[in-house]
């Protein structure tokens, strides 16, 4: 299936037995009800996890597997295999976690994302705003200083996992320099302030919980930055390229599925005069 399978060795070619039947059993009949629901349960991220699914390419140290990519390329192509767009696994593997693997302490790496990998901690990021799309430098959400602490204030939208996260890397305005003033600050489940607005309606992708969140004064400890203040704009360009290799798998792996789909329609009888 993959233009990468010259790359694959036995163990990689396991992991994606391991995957094919995690989908086979734990999403494929359950997935047109996740549609109707518009999310997918808590609960099937903590089986993800318990399956080594989570978190692959993450240090031992930090309960992953020190895994290289081709096990997240993997992982998106059985899904894609599965025709499963709920559960948004790449997001939280390929795209959140690496920014507390690269930028996070020490403390915080130990903190989260032993969690992250077990599927006890669902993550999302937040850049989007209702006025600010693919331009980062746009973003108006402020984060004002207060001692160890910054008030947290603004809204995003689109926001992947946005139902389900425990944990939200807010890209936030520290100063008015359009590039050198935004930093990332990691907001968690219950900190007084942050709500949840509408698990949004979509023309597709109907089980992937996909937000609105609102910060009203959110105090986010000091301790909850990541890496340095003023650093924000620098880190977020620096992992899409990571970003967009993971949707560029999804493309490729959605498309052949199509591919070999259309060709057993094909074959049907009648189906030329129909097509």
């Amino acid at each position: 299936m993959s233009a990468l399978a010259a790359h694959y060795t036995p163990e990689h070619q396991m992991f994606r037995e391991t995957c094919r039947r995690f989908f086979e059993k734990e999403v494929t009949p359950f997935h047109m009800k996740w549609e109707e629901q518009g999310i997918v349960p808590r609960e099937l991220w903590r089986k993800a996890g318990e399956q080594g699914l989570l978190g692959m390419t993450m240090p031992e140290a930090y309960g992953g597997a020190g895994a290289d990519f081709l096990y997240s390329a993997i992982l998106i192509e059985e899904q894609g295999r599965a025709l499963a767009s709920g559960p948004a696994f790449s997001l939280h593997n390929d795209i959140v976690v690496p920014y507390l693997l690269h930028y996070g302490s020490e403390e915080q790496k130990k903190k989260w994302i032993p969690k992250a990998c077990g599927g006890e901690l669902v993550t999302a990021i937040a850049m989007t705003e209702p006025g600010t799309g693919s331009d980062l430098a746009s973003i108006a959400t402020t984060a004002v200083r207060d001692g160890d602490q910054y008030i947290l204030n603004g809204s995003k939208t689109f926001i992947t996992n946005g139902i389900n996260a425990d944990l939200v890397i807010v890209a936030a305005r520290t100063s008015a320099d359009r590039h050198a003033g935004l930093t990332l600050l990691v907001v968690e489940r219950g900190m007084a302030g942050f709500e949840r607005g509408r698990n949004l309606e979509k023309v597709g992708m109907h089980s992937q919980d996909t937000a609105e969140l609102f910060f009203n004064e959110v105090r986010v400890p000091v301790a909850n930055r990541l890496g340095d203040e003023g650093k924000g704009f620098n880190y977020l360009t620096a992992n899409l390229a990571q970003e967009r290799l993971s949707i560029a798998v999804t493309g490729v792996a959605t498309c052949v599925v199509c591919y070999l789909v259309a060709g057993l329609l094909l074959r049907m009888p009648g189906a030329r005069r129909v097509l």
